[in-house]
């Protein structure tokens, strides 16, 4: 069995993928990465279904040794990367061979960096799907001895490459939310919703898969007779207040209803850079009407659609490649809109 042996980890390190649907009748929300986007972005690096697990490293990673030889991918929140003592790109693809070890440090920026290996960490299933959801139960998190499955390949051998970088725009150091307006939204007054949209936070010390407290100065955020909201399911992206009005942004693993009001829900393209952002970051809200919210989601699926055609071969220094006389430096024009590990794709 092709496994990856985790030597050494850090805390609150699961196997992720894109979670369970179909359970929220029954209680359990469907939890899965924290950043769907960087699930995507190694999936494109890979050349594999989106939908296969990866090691989800909440802040720090860990010492890995293969026992077989793999492909893997590094994206996310950026974590100092070694194989066998030498420097890897985050944002690309590589190949680990056997017995090497590959050494992930702490982020750098961001919060949540992941290990992606082709064919999926192939953990067994609970429900369907492969995610620790550990507010469920289901699953726990990485230790040190444990051995990750790496599943069976199903991209064909001509594109089972490696050496591929993906430009990613900067999700980790807070920024916009964009919020539409959802049925509590009018429990609070215009000028609280005004003054919401004006004011600056920071990601509290109450962070987790669950939820990430925003922290601000001066007054809470109350709504209108808060005290009688009718408890009503809860999706990802809801900002829900506590009694003194202070906010939550509720996230992958949060609870299914809840009655304390929700002033409104943030765009789910969003969430990504709400979950990357690390204590001191600043977060701001903008409300978009519905029309927009749908406009500007649909644009991020058809980006996240096309994240395969724009990476690119990764640039290697010479100095690093002991074996620099056997590459062939001079063939091989492609075109600049072609995907160059496609067959074909030379010109």
């Amino acid at each position: 069995m092709r496994a990856l042996r985790v030597l050494r980890i850090g805390p609150s390190c699961t196997v992720q993928d894109r979670g369970r649907v179909g359970y929220l009748g029954q209680g359990l929300s469907q939890g899965g990465a924290a950043d769907t986007l960087a699930l995507a972005e190694g999936a494109a690096l890979l050349r594999q279904d989106a939908g296969l697990a990866a090691l989800e490293m909440a802040g720090m990673g860990g010492l890995f040794e293969a026992s077989a030889p793999m492909r893997i991918a590094l994206t996310g929140a950026e974590m100092s990367a070694t194989l066998d003592g030498a420097p890897l790109v985050w944002n690309a693809s590589h190949r680990i061979e056997t017995g090497q070890r590959l050494e992930i440090g702490a982020a750098k920026r961001g919060v949540y960096g992941y290990l992606h290996l082709g064919g999926g960490v192939a953990t067994p299933e609970l429900l369907g799907a492969r995610a620790a959801h550990l507010v469920a139960a289901l699953g726990a998190p990485v230790t040190a001895g444990d051995m990750l499955p790496v599943g069976e390949e199903d991209v064909p051998a001509a594109r089972q490459v490696s050496g591929l970088c993906l430009p990613v725009a900067d999700r980790f150091s807070g920024g916009e939310l964009r919020l539409v307006e959802s049925f509590q939204s009018d429990l609070f007054p215009p000028e609280v919703r005004h003054r919401f949209a004006e004011t600056s936070f920071t990601p509290g010390r109450r962070a987790s898969r669950m939820a990430l407290q925003l922290m601000s100065e001066g007054a809470g955020f109350a709504a209108s007779g808060q005290l009688n909201v009718l408890s009503e399911v809860i999706v990802p992206g809801d900002v829900q207040m506590t009694g003194d009005g202070r906010p939550f942004l509720l996230l992958r693993e949060a609870q299914t209803t809840g009655g304390y009001p929700r002033i409104g829900t943030v765009l789910p393209c969003d969430l990504s850079r709400a979950v990357q952002a690390a204590a001191g970051a600043v977060l701001r809200f903008r409300w978009v009407s519905l029309e927009e919210g749908l406009a500007q989601q649909a644009a991020h699926d058809a980006a996240v659609a096309r994240l395969a055609s724009a990476c690119r071969p990764l640039l290697r220094d010479p100095a690093d490649m002991g074996d620099l006389l056997s590459y062939q430096l001079i063939g091989g024009v492609i075109s600049a809109e072609a995907d160059p590990f496609e067959t074909g794709a030379e010109t």
